[in-house]
Order: structure tokens, then sequence, then C-alpha cells
């Protein structure tokens, strides 16, 4: 339980950022963002040789969200050293991680910029300015030979874009939700041209005003021509729409079913033509029966084919944090979402699990075969909700690789905010990481994070998606370490503090933070990485590093 008066700031964070997000912000001037341009490195260098599978295109790597590398990647721990810096703009949040085709990397940043750099040299062949804060990682569209066509984001006004991957051109921009507060978080995913996109929301927090009437909004999954961006089909996670169902304690008028938001990348299930989607709490009463679970949907209609609950009447807005509970649902949370995307992971005997993560800190796994039938299921940590799993678990067929997070927030004084207090992140809340067998749940091994205390707003919890790429499972935490763990012990081969200031590309320096969100993306003999996140008492950054093996190691990088 958080002391009132730290909620009471915490939650007044949510509903001044929340109308900020929907609103266009102009873009950024170019002699701050731009990185030295690649035109004007000389033709006989100008475009080095693609590292063979040198492709990170998707969020999660592949359709099926496994977040396992190619075979042609080759990242070794011992010989990893930093390439190149770019600073992200005047931003707080490196939340985005990068595409990957072939010698491009594709880079967005909240101050609305996509940049397409050179992979080798960190130059830039193009920098465009959308004039929007872009929540989404870029979703890359490829050629034959691997070359990158069109980039795709998503951005805080519901809206996605298409940008020619030459030029930075915009192609077509579509909103694919009408509700004032709807934003797209998860990355969209690409398969026969066609994009699937989930639907969020920031209403939530709009539940904050004691006299809102809560809420209307309803998570879904759009489908949309990747060429054109034309609408294929819309599902929403609730049938019902919203209607009057009763009276706040605050007097108003409340509005639901609402809310079972989708906050993370769709997984596509080639064989039987499905998508799998996660979803999140309820925001109003009444319940419904697909908030907090993962449906199953037909890839060519939207039709539900099936859906399985994890956490059910999950009613949960931000005002049940507050002080009289003014707009609370009687449910009172726990806000158990699941944020994570669904992994499809093929067993060598020929079956298949699909590994779904929660806020509630369990790991599950089904069988997308049979409805979703519950093969195992195992608490990997805390509960909490700042804590649980979060954006992102990884797995190479044998394990599966989940980071947690404890409760991540403390108070402590400070005369200089609204009301006396302000949040810190806590050093001490547990967090960690944990491989389990895919076949059967049991645990194979545990990491705990070491706990920081040297540092204002450190928290040793890990939220950030996880990579597992050749024996190393890479996981960023809070406490700003990117750090690499030996697959089949856990143990720490590999470690680089971000908090510190790098010089950068496009001109001085960029400084790092806590690590969240985007996971670390590893093609070819690179691995990339954003470094920032200043939400709920955590260290900002606008820092993204590009790694890369050498064939030399310094002593000073062996951990």
């Amino acid at each position: 339980m958080r002391h009132p008066r730290a909620r009471s700031v915490l939650l007044l964070t949510c509903l001044v950022q929340a109308p900020l997000y929907a609103l266009p912000r102009p873009p950024q001037p170019p002699a701050r963002d731009d990185a030295p341009s690649c035109a004007a490195v000389s033709a006989s260098t100008r475009r080095p040789a693609a590292p063979a599978g040198a492709q990170w295109t998707v969020w999660g790597g592949d359709l099926a969200n496994t977040r396992a590398v190619a075979p042609a990647a080759r990242v070794a721990a011992d010989s990893l050293v930093l390439r190149w810096a770019l600073r992200l703009g005047e931003v707080a949040n490196a939340r985005a991680q990068a595409a990957v085709a072939n010698d491009r990397v594709f880079v967005v940043s909240e101050a609305g910029s996509v940049w397409a750099l050179d992979a080798a040299r960190g130059c830039q062949w193009w920098r465009a300015s959308l004039g929007v804060p872009l929540r989404t990682s870029p979703v890359l569209a490829t050629d034959a030979r691997g070359e990158a066509q069109t980039v795709y984001v998503g951005d805080a006004t519901g809206q996605v874009q298409a940008l020619d991957a030459a030029t930075g051109a915009v192609r077509w921009r579509v909103k694919v939700d009408a509700h004032p507060t709807a934003i797209v978080t998860g990355a969209p995913q690409l398969h026969a041209g066609v994009l699937y996109v989930g639907v969020s929301s920031y209403e939530s927090a709009m539940a904050l005003q004691p006299k809102y009437a809560c809420c209307t909004f309803r998570g879904s999954v759009v489908a949309l021509d990747a060429r054109t961006g034309a609408q294929r089909w819309k599902r929403h996670t609730i049938d019902e729409t919203p209607a009057p169902s009763g009276t706040s304690p605050s007097g108003a008028e409340v509005r639901g079913p609402s809310g079972a938001a989708v906050w993370s990348t769709p997984t596509i299930d080639v064989r039987r033509g499905r998508l799998y989607v996660g979803t999140g709490n309820n925001y109003s009463d009444p319940q419904s029966a697909r908030s907090d679970a993962v449906i199953a949907l037909d890839l060519r209609t939207g039709a539900v084919v099936w859906s399985r609950q994890f956490t059910a009447r999950d009613g949960y807005n931000v005002s049940c944090d507050m002080p009289g509970k003014y707009n609370c649902p009687k449910a009172d949370g726990p806000d158990a979402d699941v944020g994570q995307p669904p992994m499809l992971v093929a067993l060598r005997d020929g079956t298949r699990v699909l590994l779904v993560g929660a806020k509630s800190g369990w790991m599950r796994a089904l069988d997308p075969d049979r409805d979703g039938a519950l093969r195992w299921e195992y608490q990997v940590g805390p509960s909490g909700k700042l804590g649980g799993l979060h954006w992102g678990s990884a797995s190479d067929g044998t394990r599966v690789y989940a980071a947690y997070g404890g409760q991540l927030t403390v108070p402590v004084p400070d005369s200089t905010a609204p009301d006396g207090m302000r949040l810190q992140a806590d050093a001490r809340a547990g967090g960690g990481l944990v491989a389990l067998d895919v076949r059967t749940g049991a645990l194979r091994w545990r990491a705990p994070a070491p706990v920081c205390t040297n540092r204002q707003g450190c928290s040793p919890a890990q939220s950030a998606a996880v990579t597992v790429a050749h024996g190393i499972v890479w996981s960023g935490a809070l406490d700003g370490h990117l750090r690499g763990y030996d697959a089949a012990t856990g143990r720490v081969v590999w470690d680089e503090d971000t908090v510190r200031e790098y010089p950068v590309r496009n001109g001085g320096v960029a400084r790092g933070g806590s690590l969240d969100v985007g996971g670390p993306v590893v093609a070819g003999t690179s691995l990339y990485i954003g470094s920032g996140y200043g939400m709920y008492g955590a260290m900002p950054g606008n820092v993204f590093l590009a790694f890369t093996r050498v064939a030399a190691p310094p002593a000073a990088r062996r951990r």
C-alpha cells in the first residue's frame, strides 16, 4: 500500500501526462536532433556489406513474439563494445526499441522523430519529425533481400503511420479509434500484407476527476491493409457498448463495461490462422469476461475463437488509489493486466504452448490447439500495479526467461513538490530473472537483481522486455544496468551500467537512466538498447546505444 500523499503525487502525474500525450507536439529543431548525414560519406564506403542475418523487424523478433534471435546473428558477451550512441531529443523516456534490416537501424523518440541510421557508423540516412509523441517501437516491411521498404509506428493520439523506408516520407496515417483517450502502445504486428494493431487508452487516469463519467473506452484490435492503411476489420475486447450502470461515490454517472485495453503486440499463429492478444483490467462496473485475458481471434475476420480469463472481476482505475475512491469500481483492483504479448513456442515433440505472463506475477502455459487449456502455471514474482511481469518474456524453445519487479516506488519528503512528497524508486523492492522449463514449468534457475542504494531513483526491478540470443539472456533493469546472463545457469556474464553520459552522433552528450519497456535488440553482430525511463520515480534518460562485437575484447569489458 502506498502512502496516501505519495499516491496523490503519482496519480496527479498520470492525469497531467495523459492529456499532453493526446496533443501533437512541435517537431524538434533539426540542429539538435540530426546526426551526420550518410550522404556525406564517400561512395566507396557508403553501403558496407550487410551482416548476414541482421534482421529484427517486428517487436517480438518473430511472429510468435518469442524474442529469440535467429541463428545467423552473432553477439558474444566477452566481445561486445560500444560502437556509437544517439541522443533521442529532449525526452525523459527511451521506451521504444529499434528495428533492424540489413545495414539500416530505425529508431523512434517520444519527441516525434524517426531516424534511419547506418548500422556501422550511426550516421543518418534521414530523420522524419512527425509532430506527435510516438509510443510504439517501429515495425518494418522488407523485400526479398531483407531491405526495409516501409516503417510503421503508432502514437499517443491513437494513430498508426506508415513511412517510406528510403526517404522517411509519410505514405499514410490512420486513426484506429475515435475515442479521445485512445493510444497505440504495443507495436503493430505485420503478416501477409496486413498490419494488426492493439488499441489502448489513458482513460483510467481521467477517472481522477471526481465528476468524470467513467468510462467509455473499449480495447480493440484493428486489422489494416499494410499498403494503404484501409481497415479490414475491427474487434473490440468487450462486445457491449458502455452504458449507464449506476452512480459513483462522488455522484458521477458510471458507464460500462469498459477497459480491457490491448497494451502489447499481437501474436500470429500461422498454422491455425489465429491472432492472440492479451488484455488489461476493466475501468468501471460492470465487469466483463475478457478483461485480464488472452483472446484468440480469426486472422481473416477478427471473430473471437476462444478466450481465457485469468483474473475475474478486476475493476480498477487510478481513482482507486485516492482517498475516498470517488470513481473506483466495487472490485477495487487488483489491476492484473496481461501486458506481455503471448509467446507461441513449438516443443520438440511437435506440440505447442502459448506462454502468457501477467502483472499478477504468474507465468502460464496454455495449449493453443485445445482452446487455451491450461498446461502449467508458476508464480515468478510478486504482483503489483507497477510489479509482476510487465513488458515481455523470451523463450528459446527449451526454457522461458521472465524478468519481474516488485512494487517500484516509495514516498520521500520533498519541500518543492506540490504536497510535500514525491515518489522515488524503491532501492530494495525485489526484482530478478527466472528460467522455467517450457514443457513443465519447473524452475531451472533464479537470478535476483542486486539491491541498489548508491543513486537516487535506483530500483532493482526488471520490467523491460527480455531477449535471448545464443546462450545469453539480455535483461535491462530500472537500476540502469543491461546484463547478459548465461542461459544455462543464470550467471551474469556481461554488465553495462548505462547511467552516465555518452558522446552522441548528433552532437554533444546524452545521458542514460533506467531501462524499461522495450528490450535489447540483437541483429547481426550488434546489440541495440535505449536507456532512460523517468516515470514513477525512476531515472530519466535520452540515449540510444549501439554495441557491436569485436575480435579482441578489452579486459575491462569482462565482468
